[in-house]
């Protein structure tokens, strides 16, 4: 249940990036193939995240270290263009216009990924 959940939480944080960043477009004609496509891309963008994000942490820690983690800002926008990129070889109508849009968006999705699990109650505090 908590993987549908951060899905969700995911697709709506892509949603609002794709209003907000100029530069990042879902291209679907129709509003239930755009839905379905920001489905797919936030899955898309939660595995990546999951399986190599951590890979990037471990080999570059020291540059985490030196920039006081500002690379990992950096790291999200490559991320980011990493999914753009993946999206585009499983033909979805999706596509980030560059490093900037990818940075911009990264930050994006990440602040309003925040807020979202801030509105969704921690499954610790349930079984208590």
């Amino acid at each position: 249940m908590g993987f549908v959940i951060r899905w969700l939480i995911n697709a709506v944080a892509l949603w609002v990036t794709t209003l907000v960043v100029p530069g990042i477009d879902v291209t679907a004609q129709g509003t239930g193939k755009g839905i379905l496509t920001i489905l797919a891309v936030a899955l898309i963008f939660g595995l990546v995240n999951a399986i190599i994000k951590p890979i990037v942490k471990t080999v570059g820690c020291v540059f985490y270290l030196v920039t006081l983690g500002l690379i990992a800002l950096v790291v999200n926008a490559l991320l980011f263009l990493l999914t753009d990129w993946l999206a585009g070889l499983l033909k979805l109508p999706f596509s980030i216009d560059g490093f900037w849009p990818a940075f911009w968006g990264a930050i994006v999705m990440g602040v309003v990924s925040w807020l979202l699990s801030l509105l969704v109650p921690d499954r610790a505090q349930n079984a208590a």
